[in-house]
């Protein structure tokens, strides 16, 4: 079967990137204006939030493969996978990311990078020795396009604006709670209101990001594999080991959910408000009707 090179711009997943953007960029401006006029430094507002913005950017992906026990592998520590990825990224016209890989059981891969240029992706050994080749390769081409999606940066700008809100919440209350000026009171609470506002908004946005842009990445692996079943065979293997894994250990990945190719947790949300991820049954569902079509074209 001829296959594409390339799979080409996921329109939807871009509105949605920029309505996102938009969105977090307004209420965050919202939330500086609070600041101001709460009697904040212009100065040190715009100090302090270019510093947590740029340490967000180019130190999130190092920090949150710290957190996960991952660290880069050379060709001559992984050279299966090394090669796996040298052949994707052909096939996807992307240049070659940084590959790592973290010791646990619990099989899942993301990608973290704030570009195509400065990419990481990420197997556990878990995964590596649950699937096969062509299951595994369905996976990490999965993780190839949020690199060539770009998402994977979106998601780390959008996860600043939620931090630094959460920040502002905790400090908040910890520094200004027991406060006695009455005539700081109004303005004191009003910062307090409109980050806790923030907060929420930028997290429901992130969540259904997150969700569009796992289909995204889904339609990009099929395509660029040839294989949508080898994916849903993945996700059905690393779905029923998830949930042998206990509850206890999962919880301690739970922060790097929204970049995980599966959710650290057997369980689902409550209507999907608060997942990361949409539901197995769809994944596998969609990945069906690209297998039809990409069968149809044989």
């Amino acid at each position: 079967m001829a296959r594409p090179t390339s799979f080409g711009r996921d329109t939807g997943l871009q509105v949605r990137m920029f309505i996102t953007i938009f969105l977090l960029g307004a209420v965050y401006a919202v939330l500086i204006g609070v600041l101001f006029a709460s009697g904040a430094s212009g100065v040190t507002i715009a100090v302090v939030a270019a510093g947590l913005l740029a340490l967000q950017f180019f130190t999130s992906d190092k920090i949150a493969l710290r957190a996960m026990g991952a660290r880069e592998v050379s060709p001559q520590e992984a050279p299966e996978l090394h090669a796996m990825i040298e052949r994707l990224c052909v096939q996807a016209d992307l240049p070659k990311p940084k590959v790592a890989v973290a010791h646990t059981s619990m099989p899942n891969a993301f990608a973290l990078g704030r570009s195509q240029k400065a990419a990481t992706v990420c197997a556990t050994t878990g995964i590596m020795e649950l699937l096969s080749p062509a299951e595994l390769e369905g996976v990490m081409a999965h993780e190839l396009t949020h690199v060539a999606n770009r998402d994977v940066a979106i998601m780390t700008l959008a996860s600043f604006f939620a931090s630094l809100a959460s920040m502002i919440v905790q400090f908040g209350f910890f520094f200004g709670g027991g406060s006695g000026d009455d005539d700081e009171g109004p303005g004191f609470l009003a910062v307090i209101l409109v980050a806790l506002a923030v907060y929420v908004v930028s997290f429901f946005l992130m969540q259904a990001l997150s969700r569009y842009r796992e289909f995204a990445a889904d339609r990009g692996a099929a395509v660029i594999t040839g294989r949508p079943s080898a994916l849903a065979t993945a996700l059905m293997k690393i779905s029923g080991t998830m949930q042998r894994i206990p509850q206890t250990d999962l919880r301690a990945h739970t922060e790097l959910n929204a970049f995980y190719i599966f959710p650290a947790s057997a369980k689902q949300s409550l209507f999907n408000l608060f997942a990361t991820h949409p539901p197995l049954e769809k994944r596998l569902a969609a990945l069906e009707r690209l297998e039809a079509q990409l069968q149809g074209q044989a």
